[in-house]
This record gives structure tokens, C-alpha cells and sequence, in this order.
């Protein structure tokens, strides 16, 4: 027979923590909404009309949104997948940009290769989901879930990128956001000469020195294209993707905004994938690897419709990336995961920061910054050199074969 008089430490509850539960109970907000009239502004429906589940975490997405720009936190913005075919970018990620709310930005090559297509000329038309894939194969019609382009399109902006990567800026080692600042000076005098009304985001971020990362720049149409050239001019096309000075320039800004700025960062991640882990891992490269002292995300918004226990997407919430060093403590209490899909309710949330006019910045252009960012990191890598050196054995694999 089981004896279930010893009951253990962890699942034992005092009196005393009862208590104060109930104290911070009587203390927590009333759930009272009201009829929304319509005269309502932007901030107000999100203060009252958002009371519970996943109106509740838009709420907190929000509020925290608002508190990293009212406090001019250092923002990092990811987003992954294909977004600029969906507008969201002219929408809220360009607008955003323009009031210096975004100060440094890692996504898909994929989103800055479709931002393209209207630039030149071409159409991202509505079409039916479920109309039939080999219909349109047939037809020449690519699909993006329920956007469709000609095939053309497609041959036409590879044609216009890899014009632009064959100019002489272009024939060197580098890293994705000199490769993305120099597109976007391209793309920017092209908008100019044909009277483009809204600016790509390469142009945009361009204009205000806005770093353009890319994790996984070889998974996109704009390497394919670095590719073919690589190949037609062996000798004279010598650009190439730097991925270690490019990791290492990504904490060398994360650590530049900490020490060289001393601001907070806070960091909106729309959808997962890559981009989320790729501005994160910025941190544990700082404190693990390089042994510098950093503090991790103060601030975590992500948007993101997959669930966490399966790792999709990098799916984690704040609290497990603080595990591995990415999320600062009070990062953790300052963090929300919104289940809901980013072109659902980003434009809500980005609709109600920008109706408070005087809620923008100088921009900080930290483009600009890179070599000071850089050069800031190294001499705190060289004062740890001979800690990391010891860090470094040639008998550790014999050790570790030991120890298993």
C-alpha cells in the first residue's frame, strides 16, 4: 500500500504563500470592458478592449512595444518568411523605420528579393489558395499562399539584381549588411530615376543607415544569383559573404548599443525561424564565447502563430532564451509571446505607436557605426585573449572521449 503522508517540498504550499497570493489577487486588474463607440483612440482600445487570451497578450505586446520606444531602448526587429509579397513592410515595418523606431533589422533574403517586383514594373495580385498548383505551374504563375506574380517577374528582378552586384562596389569580401546597404543605394537611385511613390525597405533602410542582417543569405534569389555570377566571371566577380565577421558584427552592434550607447535593447521578433535566433544568439556569442559582459534582451515581443514545444520556427518564449543567456532577468518579466498570425494584428499594434504623433526618435543610424561597433568589441576580446586562450586545448577531444 502507497503512503501518501510524505508529502514532498515541491508540491507542499504554505500558508503564508497563500496569503500573499491572495494579496496580489485583490491587487491584479479587473477584467470590466466597455462598448467600444467609436470615438475611441488607438491606445485606449488597447488599454480596455483587449481584456483576455490572445487579446490579452496584443495588449502586453503593446504596452511593451510602447515602453521600448517611449525609453528609447536600442530595438532589433526580425521577421522571417515572406512578408514584402503581403505589403506588411509598406505597411508597418517602412513607417516604423521613418519615425527611427527600428534601429537594426535581420530577415529573409527571400523578403528583400520580393520587394522588388513592384519596383520594376511588376504585380502581386489576390488569388485562390485552393485554385490548383498545377494549373498555375502551367500557366506560369508562382504562389505565395494566396498571392500570385507571372513567372516573369521573377526573371526580370533576377535580371535587375544581379546588373546591380556586378558593379565594382560589389567585388569583395563582406558582410550581409555592407551587401544590403550597397543594394540599397542601387535600388534607392533606381526609385529616384522612375519616380517609385514608396520606397523598398533596401531603400529605405538605406536612407537611414538602418544594418540589414541576413542569417541565411545563401537561402534566397539574390545569392542564386551571386551564385550564377560567380560562375560566368571567375575572374573579375569577387564578391563574397563573410559568415564569421558577420555573426561576429551582429554582437559587435548588440554590444556597442549596451556599452558604447549604454541603452537598454529591446527586440520584436515577427514570426521565428532565422531571423529570431540569429539577432539572439548575438548575446551567449558575447557572454559564452567571447567572455564579455553583456545583459541580454531587456524587452522580447514576438508574434508568432506556432506552438512552443516543438521548436518550430525557434519558437521559444523569453524565458527559455533567457536559459541560454539571450534575455536579460527582468527581460523575462518584460516579454510576451502573441499567438496570433503577424498580418492579423501587427498593423493594429503598429496603427496604435504611430497615432501618438510625438512618438518618434532621431534615427541612430547605426550603419554608420559599424567600425566603431567592431573596433569596440575586438578590444574587449583582446583584454580576454589570455582567458579564452585557455579556453582552447589541443587534448580536449581526448579529454571528452575520456569523460563519455
Amino acid at each position: 500500500m502507497t503512503d501518501h503522508s510524505d508529502k514532498s517540498e515541491e508540491g507542499a504550499v504554505d500558508e503564508g504563500s497563500t496569503e500573499e497570493m491572495r494579496r496580489d489577487f485583490d491587487h491584479a486588474r479587473d477584467v470590466e470592458p466597455v462598448g467600444i463607440t467609436g470615438r475611441e483612440t488607438p491606445e485606449e482600445i488597447f488599454r480596455d478592449r483587449f481584456p483576455a487570451f490572445v487579446g490579452r497578450q496584443e495588449r502586453t505586446a503593446f504596452d511593451l512595444m510602447a515602453r521600448a520606444v517611449d525609453q528609447d531602448y536600442a530595438t532589433f526587429l526580425t521577421f522571417s518568411g515572406a512578408m514584402t509579397p503581403a505589403g506588411l513592410h509598406q505597411s508597418c515595418l517602412i513607417p516604423l523605420i521613418e519615425r527611427g523606431l527600428v534601429d537594426c533589422i535581420t530577415t529573409t533574403g527571400a523578403n528583400l528579393y520580393h520587394d522588388a517586383h513592384r519596383i520594376i514594373g511588376h504585380r502581386i495580385r489576390e488569388i485562390d489558395p485552393n485554385a490548383g498548383d498545377l494549373a498555375l505551374r502551367l500557366a506560369r504563375i508562382i504562389r505565395i499562399y494566396d498571392l500570385g506574380f507571372w513567372e516573369e517577374t521573377l526573371l526580370e528582378t533576377d535580371k535587375l539584381f544581379s546588373a546591380i552586384l556586378l558593379q565594382p562596389e560589389f567585388q569583395k569580401k563582406m558582410t550581409t549588411p555592407e551587401l544590403h546597404y550597397l543594394l540599397g543605394m542601387y535600388i534607392a537611385k533606381i526609385e529616384d530615376a522612375l519616380g517609385v511613390k514608396r520606397p523598398s525597405l533596401l531603400a529605405t533602410a538605406y536612407k537611414r543607415a538602418v544594418p540589414i542582417f541576413v542569417g541565411a543569405v545563401q537561402d534566397g534569389s539574390i545569392f542564386l544569383n551571386i551564385v550564377k555570377l560567380k560562375r560566368l566571371f571567375p575572374e573579375t566577380f569577387k564578391l563574397e559573404i563573410d559568415v564569421n565577421d558577420d555573426v561576429y558584427e551582429m554582437s559587435a552592434v548588440q554590444n556597442y548599443c549596451l556599452h558604447g550607447l549604454e541603452k537598454k535593447m529591446a527586440i520584436f521578433i515577427l514570426g521565428g525561424g532565422v531571423p529570431k535566433n540569429y539577432t539572439l544568439q548575438g548575446e551567449p556569442l558575447l557572454s559564452q564565447i567571447l567572455e564579455v559582459e553583456t545583459d541580454g534582451f531587456d524587452i522580447d515581443v514576438q508574434f508568432c502563430v506556432d506552438p512552443v514545444d516543438n521548436g518550430a520556427l525557434s519558437s521559444c518564449p523569453a524565458s527559455e532564451g533567457h536559459t541560454w543567456g539571450k534575455v536579460s532577468p527582468e527581460g523575462v518579466a518584460r516579454s510576451v509571446y502573441c499567438h496570433a498570425d503577424v498580418t492579423a494584428v501587427f498593423p493594429w499594434v503598429t496603427y496604435a505607436l504611430l497615432s501618438k504623433q510625438d512618438r518618434a526618435r532621431p534615427h541612430r543610424r547605426l550603419y554608420d557605426h559599424r567600425a566603431k561597433a567592431v573596433a569596440l568589441l575586438d578590444e574587449a576580446v583582446l583584454k580576454n585573449r589570455e582567458s579564452l586562450l585557455q579556453t582552447i586545448s589541443s587534448d580536449a577531444l581526448d579529454q571528452a572521449v575520456k569523460k563519455s
